[in-house]
């Protein structure tokens, strides 16, 4: 039995109430609520009773990994990824399937300027698109920009993963403009990818949702952890994987990714014949021993019958921590020598690997079980001795690279990020093609066993 789109149950809502209605003002202003029975929703303060309602967290200095990581955590305790991720998604998308039904909410002029205290002739219009996405409470309809359409466009701002400053920016105006329609098939994706997703979670367990950037580090269903990652390019996308993390490295050395070695090294070396001593790194045949560089075919042309590989210490791509997970696609999260780029907003600038923000800390947690051993300080002093150490975990940890570029979290936050890999729209144009196809198979004689 196939089961039905979130699309095809968005249009039986045609004809229905709204979801979560009542009498609150905001109800009829087509908030949305979570599809939920009546008496399985818990009582909830009014600050609570929508799902973009929260708290927009006070501003953290961000000039250490360590202030990085506490903002990060800051924001929420609540995990992108567990048991109850892909029903929460389930109710999110019906419920802007109603609201857009329903009409959705206004587009505001890209030309539209806002400033605190300054009237302006696009403020009632801002205030009814927070409203109605939730940010703002429902009573807020009009008046001139102030402090609480500020801290509503905050929330805003916060769920969709952009700088919470409180002004309208060129970035948070997109995202105000980007249709319901739109976050509805963001949903719908990511719904299916869930489903596609077998997982053991266990009680301690990491999660890196990589149109996010971040990487969660959750026990006991909730997040201890949370770190700014940087994740693949968008012409060389780190991949989907569920695996489990063995160990810890510490001073690892690089060994260099063919492809890698093939196009970036060789094109190095054609140009800068002293490249790889610059950058500490050694020429090894099959049998890891020593070969000298000139005697290499740097063209290019062939796939290298050689290995190229850096040496541990300062310069190491890898920096000082490398976490191992085997899997499929060679890929591992680990810290980098280039640690100004975790301040970056755009954070897609990996070759596929995840480079984790505040890495050490991570690398504590799990390695917590041998705390009297391997406790943070331990860990920066072995560090800092530059001898090359790999710690094996005495229980493995379950780790899984999603992306989800909208979720809905368990105190009902709806999340929504940029598909920077264009993966939704091929997902969905792939599972149409599929349903039409077996929509055909259905009224065929020779092919309707298959749309059984």
């Amino acid at each position: 039995m196939r089961t039905m789109t979130i699309a095809a149950l968005g249009a039986m809502l045609a004809g229905a109430p709204a979801l979560g209605q009542s009498a609150n003002p905001a109800a009829s202003g087509m908030v949305p609520t979570p599809a939920k029975p009546a008496a399985a929703v818990p009582a909830k303060p009014a600050s609570a009773a929508n799902p973009a309602h929260v708290a927009a967290p006070k501003a953290v200095p961000a000039s250490t990994p360590e202030s990085r990581s506490a903002a990060a955590l800051a924001l929420s305790h609540e995990p992108t990824f567990d048991e109850g991720t892909a029903e929460r998604i389930k109710q999110a998308a019906l419920s802007y399937s109603d609201l857009a039904v329903r009409g959705g909410w206004p587009t505001i002029p890209t030309e539209a300027k806002f400033a605190i205290g300054v009237q302006g002739p696009n403020d009632d219009l801002l205030r009814q698109r927070l409203i109605i996405s939730g940010d703002l409470a429902a009573d807020k309809t009009a008046g001139p920009f102030d402090d609480s359409v500020a801290e509503a466009v905050k929330r805003f701002q916060i769920r969709h993963g952009l700088a919470s400053t409180g002004t309208v920016t060129p970035r948070t105006l997109a995202a105000l403009n980007v249709s319901v329609q739109k976050r509805v098939k963001q949903l719908e994706a990511s719904l299916q990818r869930l489903e596609n997703i077998n997982f053991s979670f266990g009680q301690r367990y990491v999660v890196v949702n990589l149109p996010a950037t971040f990487a969660e580090a959750v026990e006991n269903d909730v997040v201890v952890r949370r770190y700014r990652v940087i994740v693949g390019k968008t012409e060389k996308p780190s991949p989907t994987l569920t695996a489990e993390i063995t160990g810890v490295v510490l001073n690892p050395t690089w060994t260099v990714p063919s492809s890698i070695a093939k196009t970036e090294i060789s094109a190095h070396m054609r140009k800068d014949p002293t490249y790889l001593s610059r950058m500490h790194m050694d020429v090894l045949d099959g049998h890891d021993n020593p070969i000298d560089p000139r005697s290499v075919d740097w063209s290019g042309t062939r796939t290298p019958n050689f290995t190229v590989r850096q040496q541990d210490g300062a310069w190491n791509a890898l920096g000082a921590v490398k976490i191992d997970m085997p899997n499929p696609y060679s890929v591992y999260m680990h810290d980098t020598n280039q640690r100004n780029l975790f301040s970056d907003d755009y954070r897609f600038d990996s070759h596929g690997c995840s480079r984790v923000d505040n890495v050490r800390d991570l690398a504590a947690w799990l390695l917590s079980e041998e705390m009297a051993k391997w406790n943070r300080a331990a860990i920066d002093a072995a560090i800092a001795t530059g001898k090359h150490q790999e710690i094996a975990l005495p229980n493995k940890v379950p780790v899984a690279w999603i992306y989800l570029t909208a979720w809905m979290t368990s105190d009902e936050t709806i999340q929504f990020r940029n598909d920077i890999y264009d993966q939704d729209e091929q997902l969905l144009e792939a599972t149409a093609e599929e349903a039409a196809f077996f929509n055909q198979a259905a009224n065929h004689p020779l092919t309707a066993h298959l749309a059984q």
